[in-house]
């Protein structure tokens, strides 16, 4: 007879099961169109940037004009942008040869383009903003709000004297290598005029491009049929509507007045609707909550920096930043001794099982043959976890068929996990409906409000949290993720290199045929909860080998620089990595969501899209493992790998 421990296990399993079954579609991401992309009009116009202030752009001076010839050239202005011009500087790299070019209408990435109510980033900020150690800059909350970084980003720009070689409205059509230029043709489109409509396009050669387009660019809608047709106001969540709303962006908890006396619907419950729900919830009439899948939500205890405690502890030592974001990583994998300090001390390093997702202690170890065996383990240790997550629910939410309704039944890492001290106490205010549609999700939006399970709910406003195309699109491509073609030696696009052979990079940054272009991803680097690491990392091994290789042509024309890295290195990187695929075989197990390409990564497949997806797996022991492996390949200062020439 099972023990009531085993009986548990095993019923959460058939749960787990039953509701992943629910979920899974035969359209995968199928389901979802980019709004940029959306051949309605009104869907398309959702994308567009609400923020910039047209007519003091019109009068910066353009940094880069058509035919100009520009030495390093950084798509994206976002966290990663500005942190990759920032370690070509400190690298000795030429301030004045680089230029940014960014699409929105200023700096800050998603952070320019978020600005919903009750945002805040949900990995502590002191090792989540970048740079402090050298800015001196100290937070002023654990978990910084959305308004904060986005002025600190401003802020590190100006300190490194960025801010004047950023081109705003600058949309990146295309990228194509030229052999005899060596040299990139980068191709514009860039935006001007009244709501920067007006558009124009201009080209230049790039030597050296770096892509910093980030994981999550292109905001997504479901196909609902009738969605265009809504005759109230409606928005997507990364382009809040503060004239309909009310409130500022500026203000992280700011009073949506306008929405008093308004029955208000949201579509989505993860981890931004986590924090805009409770905000809508405090002026909305009435709120409809249209959910399909609940999250997990964790307790997050926000509280201010203690200027003492920072000087003192936090910020007291030389290089405490990196040790820093090191000791959470090492927690977050599991990688730690019982007696090794936790410094972060929150939620996330008490996640016993999040490793199986970005890689662990011990991982490296799992050959196919224990993969059952490996699986059984991590939901065994996840038991306790995940049972803590439901009884939390059933206790603070009063009515218990709607505690039911919010309770998770998935293992810890089959979606990035909430936090908030806010969410679930919502759902126990008289205005707040939570509209749980079992799986299936809405089924149709009507000109006067939502249609689900069968029954129509009127709203007045309607907010899209629907999120972002998934960053396994194209198995990892950066140009399938950024919708941008990238054509490298003899017009092969990247888009056909990785179709053809799956994940193809030396250390995850730059990939044979592609010289002189370099990115950082999800894919063949090392995983952790905060990708402001992973940024961390890549920028400074990238910019020391684009440093490295102009101090190795040294007194030669450095105008012609190329860096390319050889096929057979980022042969040997990339089978070393489907060697360690095994090791995140427990993600099988899981549902469909952005982090599967809404299941489509987890289809039965044949044993070359196998190997192909294997390819594309990560570091097995975490981030920090990873690091040590960059760390030991810039020690031996051999560029290992990687052809440097020049013409």
């Amino acid at each position: 007879m099972a023990t009531t421990n085993e009986a548990d296990a095993q019923f959460a399993q058939q749960k787990y099961a039953e509701e992943t079954a629910k979920r899974t579609r035969a359209d995968g991401m199928a389901q979802y169109q980019q709004l940029q992309n959306s051949s309605e009009d009104r869907l398309r116009k959702l994308a567009d940037d609400p923020w910039a202030d047209h007519d003091a752009l019109d009068k910066l001076p353009r940094v880069i004009k058509s035919e100009d010839r520009v030495k390093f050239l950084i798509v994206g202005a976002g966290m990663g942008g500005i942190v990759n011009a920032v370690k070509l500087i400190k690298a000795g790299l030429p301030a004045d040869q680089i230029r940014i070019v960014e699409s929105a209408g200023g700096i800050g990435g998603t952070w320019y383009w978020n600005r919903y109510p009750g945002l805040h980033c949900d990995i502590e900020s002191y090792v989540y903003l970048p740079l402090l150690e050298d800015t001196g800059y100290m937070p002023r909350q654990k978990y910084v709000s959305g308004a904060e970084i986005r002025s600190y980003l401003v802020s590190l720009a100006k300190k490194y004297g960025l801010d004047d070689k950023i081109m705003y409205r600058a949309e990146v059509n295309g990228l194509q290598w030229s052999d005899d230029q060596r040299a990139w043709r980068v191709d514009m489109t860039v935006g001007h005029g009244q709501g920067g409509q007006e558009k124009s396009h201009l080209w230049a050669n790039a030597e050296f491009i770096f892509f910093a387009t980030g994981l999550f660019p292109m905001p997504q809608v479901p196909k609902f049929p009738g969605l265009s047709g809504f005759q109230g106001s409606m928005f997507h969540t990364a382009r809040w509507d503060y004239e309909t709303t009310g409130g500022s962006s500026e203000e992280p908890f700011p009073a949506l007045e306008k929405l008093k006396g308004k029955r208000v619907g949201i579509i989505g419950t993860g981890a931004t609707a986590i924090q805009v729900v409770p905000q809508v919830a405090k002026y909305a009439a009435d709120l409809y909550v249209f959910q399909r899948t609940p999250s997990q939500v964790n307790t997050r205890d926000q509280r201010d920096t203690d200027p003492e405690e920072w000087r003192s502890k936090i910020a007291a030592k030389k290089g405490w930043q990196a040790y820093r974001m090191d000791n959470f990583a090492t927690h977050l994998a599991k990688g730690a001794p019982d007696d090794h300090e936790n410094l972060v001390g929150d939620a996330w390093t008490n996640l016993k099982t999040y490793c199986t997702m970005i890689g662990g202690d011990h991982f490296e170890t799992i050959t196919p043959d224990k993969v059952p065996e490996h699986i059984g383990r991590l939901l065994a240790i996840d038991a306790e976890q995940t049972a803590n997550v439901r009884a939390r629910v059933a206790r603070v939410v009063k009515d218990q068929d709607t505690a039911k309704k919010l309770t998770p039944w998935y293992p810890t890492w089959c979606k990035r996990p909430t936090f908030s001290d806010l969410y679930l106490e919502t759902f126990n205010q008289e205005n707040v409906h939570l509209i749980d549609t079992d799986g299936k999700g809405v089924e149709s939006v009507t000109a006067g409000g939502v249609l689900a399970n069968g029954q129509e709910y009127s709203v007045d406003v309607l907010i899209l949290s629907t999120g972002y195309r998934s960053p396994a699109a194209g198995a990892g491509d950066p140009s399938a993720r950024a919708g941008i073609t990238i054509v490298g030696r003899n017009g092969r696009s990247f888009t056909e290199k990785w179709a053809s052979v799956g994940a193809s990079t030396l250390h995850g940054y730059a990939s044979n045929g592609f010289p002189n272009f370099f990115w950082f991803g999800p894919h063949q680097t090392g995983g952790t909860a905060n990708f402001a690491h992973n940024i961390d990392l890549m920028t400074t091994h990238i910019a020391y080998i684009v440093g490295q290789a102009h101090e190795r042509v040294r007194g030669t024309d450095q105008d012609r620089v190329v860096v390319e890295v050889s096929q057979e290195a980022e042969e040997a990187w990339s089978m070393r990595m489907a060697q360690s695929a095994a090791a995140f075989a427990g993600n099988g197990v899981c549902g469909p969501s952005y982090l599967n390409g809404e299941g489509e990564a987890l289809r039965v497949q044949d044993p070359v899209s196998m190997l192909k997806k294997a390819r594309g797996s990560i570091w097995p022991t975490g981030i920090v493992g990873f690091a040590h492996e960059l760390e030991a390949w810039r020690a031996e200062g051999k560029l290992q790998g990687i052809d440097v020439s020049v013409l």
